[in-house]
C-alpha cells in the first residue's frame, strides 16, 4: 500500500512539475499587453546590416571627387553616408558609411588588409560578452559616443571588423 502511494505521489509530482516547467517557460517567452499575445524571440540576431564599407586608397579626396562627379555620390569629409527607411515607419532609419581612408591608415591595423567592413548590431555590450568567451580576438575596447556605440574585432582570417550599434 505504501509504495502504490508512494509511486502515485511520484507520477502526481512529477506531472506537477513538468506542467510548472512548461507553463514557467511558455510565460518567459510570451508578454501579453493589450490581451494581444507576443512572441518574444529569445535568440536575437547578431548582425543586423552591413552599416559601413571602408577602404584603403592613395588619395581619398581625389577618389572622393572621383564618385562625386561621375557617380553623383554627395560626399563628405567621412565619404558618403546612404541612408533609407526600415519598411513602411519613416521614423526607423538605416544607413549605410562609404568611406575611402588614405592607404597609410592604421585605423585597419592589426588587419593588413586594404578593407574593413561595419556591421550594425544589436545589444553590443552582451554580444561582446559572448565573443569573448567564444574566444573571438577583440582589438579594443567599446566606445559610446552620441551616435552610437563601437568595437572591433578580428575575423578567423585577421579581417578587421567594425561592430557599430546605432544608437
Amino acid at each position: 500500500m505504501k509504495k502504490t502511494a508512494l509511486l502515485i505521489i511520484g507520477m502526481v509530482a512529477s506531472f506537477l512539475l513538468g506542467y510548472f516547467f512548461k507553463e514557467h517557460n511558455t510565460i518567459k517567452n510570451n508578454i501579453k499587453v493589450d490581451s494581444q499575445k507576443i512572441e518574444v524571440n529569445i535568440k536575437k540576431k547578431k548582425v543586423t546590416g552591413v552599416a559601413g564599407i571602408f577602404f584603403k586608397c592613395k588619395e581619398p579626396k581625389k577618389v572622393k571627387e572621383w564618385y562625386r562627379t561621375h557617380l553623383g555620390l554627395e560626399t563628405d569629409a567621412y565619404g558618403a553616408r546612404f541612408e533609407w527607411q526600415i519598411g513602411c515607419d519613416t521614423a526607423k532609419k538605416a544607413g549605410l558609411q562609404w568611406s575611402p581612408f588614405s592607404e597609410s591608415t592604421t585605423y585597419f591595423s592589426p588587419s593588413t588588409k586594404d578593407f574593413m567592413i561595419n556591421y550594425s548590431v544589436e545589444n553590443l555590450s552582451d554580444l561582446v560578452v559572448q565573443l569573448k568567451k567564444e574566444g573571438v580576438t577583440i582589438v579594443d575596447t567599446l566606445e559610446t559616443y552620441d551616435y552610437g556605440k563601437f568595437i572591433h574585432i578580428l575575423d578567423i582570417e585577421g579581417n578587421k571588423i567594425e561592430l557599430y550599434e546605432p544608437k
